[in-house]
């Protein structure tokens, strides 16, 4: 086992959270340990989907598989992320209407999230 310096431990954290479907898994598993197939169905996707994005979430050390009979349960590689993913959801983000990043995703991604976010006046 490795231990990983901050930078890179939050290089990780990044990589496993800037894709929503892999955030989405990591989400349900903050509920508890899943299979693959419930976890596509929770999250709306298929299982090869879901499987894929798995090993990226393993191969980033935030998850780990655990067989149990012809299955494989997912769970968080460490029980302080789930508390981790709570304080993250907590934290109240004010951001720009429009992203001036140039980015055409971005742009694009910043339209969606408009349409699920809520306004606070400050």
């Amino acid at each position: 086992m490795r231990i990983l310096s901050p930078v890179a431990a939050m290089s990780r954290f990044g990589k496993a959270l800037a894709d929503p479907t892999r955030a989405a898994v990591l989400l349900q598993l903050q509920q508890g340990p899943a299979v693959p197939s419930e976890l596509a169905a929770r999250i709306g996707v298929s299982r090869r989907i879901v499987s894929n994005h798995l090993a990226c979430l393993r191969d980033c050390g935030l998850v780990v598989g655990v067989p149990v009979g012809r299955n494989v349960r997912y769970e968080l590689s460490d029980p302080k992320l789930a508390h981790a993913l709570e304080d993250l959801l907590g934290t109240i983000l004010t951001v720009e209407p429009v992203c001036r990043c140039g980015t055409p995703e971005c742009a694009a991604e910043a339209l969606a999230d408009d349409a699920t976010t809520q306004e606070i006046p400050v």
